[in-house]
């Protein structure tokens, strides 16, 4: 339980409204991925060189599939944390960021067919990450957490965005 929430009491919103604030953004984000990204696997992404520590094309689905529902969770805990809890616009501010900018990956590394639009993007994203789970952890240190799987994964992305890049220039 977060130590502000235990403090100030629960957000006077309904259970309801905030579990589809949390929820409908990160849904839009994957439905919004998978559009762009699904179609390229057997095409063009098919064709790239990769390295040895590319992960089998099935592993994906079901890792996004439980970071999308982690961040989910996190910030349906920061939202239902009271209106005046110091620090919550700004954490919620660095979330959406976060959020859209990894459907932007997306666009750019699958969308584009661009790897390195893709490093472009993927960088700032692995930054707001961070910076999420610093504005998070004040406010409820569960939410934080929930957050470091996501930050592995895709620094383990990164790497992995960089190196396709290298491969294919």
């Amino acid at each position: 339980m977060s130590t502000l929430s235990s403090k100030a009491g629960p957000s006077p919103r309904p259970i309801w409204g905030d579990l589809l604030i949390a929820i409908v953004p990160v849904v839009a984000a994957s439905l919004l991925g998978s559009a762009v990204t699904v179609p390229q696997i057997p095409g063009w992404y098919a064709t790239l060189a990769k390295p040895p520590f590319n992960p089998p094309n099935w592993l994906f689905a079901p890792v996004w599939t439980a970071l999308f529902a982690s961040m989910a969770l996190s910030v349906y805990r920061i939202l239902r944390l009271p209106a005046e809890a110091p620090g919550k616009s700004g954490a919620l501010i660095a979330y959406h960021v976060q959020l859209l900018l990894n459907v932007l990956w997306s666009f750019a590394f699958f969308g584009m067919q661009s790897p390195l639009i893709g490093i472009v993007v993927i960088l700032p994203l692995l930054a707001m990450i961070l910076v999420t789970i610093k504005r998070f952890a004040p406010l409820d240190r569960l939410a934080a957490n929930l957050f470091w799987p996501y930050a592995a994964w895709v620094s383990f992305a990164t790497v992995l965005t960089i190196s396709i890049w290298w491969l294919n220039r």
